[in-house]
């Protein structure tokens, strides 16, 4: 009988210590090309940073940002979704953690293009480049300006 009890006490404090850990990580589901080398440096630049991520290699990734409702000119080279929320290029972690805090009525967010010194895309120069919210209704702002 005691050993029974300890038995569902540890099993308890594992999926308790399961679930938290699934709380604070949450799961972002990334849909890109097999062959892009700048999708897979954005997923360690996610996993670096708390997220935990399923990566799906698909034929044609922009037909996600096209039913996740991320505006063409807002493409990049692959689209996430989390908790909900459309992912469209190399958007830092900093700003989905701060997107999923203030969870606004929103589509996502999108970094435009593939800019140097984004998330995924290091290397000797930076540009300058915005994250930008896209809204419900499809228009978009800058969510956060990087330099």
């Amino acid at each position: 009988m005691k050993k029974h009890l300890l038995f569902k006490a540890a099993l308890v404090a594992v999926l308790a210590a399961h679930l938290g850990a699934n709380a604070a990580n949450p799961v972002i589901e990334v849909f890109k090309s097999e062959s892009c080398g700048c999708c897979s440096e954005w997923i360690k630049h996610l996993e670096t940073n708390g997220f935990t991520v399923k990566a799906q290699n698909v034929a044609n990734p922009s037909d996600y940002r096209e039913r996740f409702g991320i505006p063409e000119e807002l493409g990049s080279c692959h689209t996430g979704v989390v908790q909900g929320y459309a992912l469209e290029g190399h958007v830092p972690a900093a700003e989905i953690k701060k997107l999923l805090a203030e969870r606004p009525k929103a589509k996502g967010l999108a970094v435009p293009a593939m800019p140097l010194g984004s998330p995924g895309m290091e290397g000797p120069r930076k540009d300058p480049y915005d994250v930008m919210l896209v809204q419900a209704n499809g228009r978009y702002s800058v969510y956060k300006h990087y330099n």
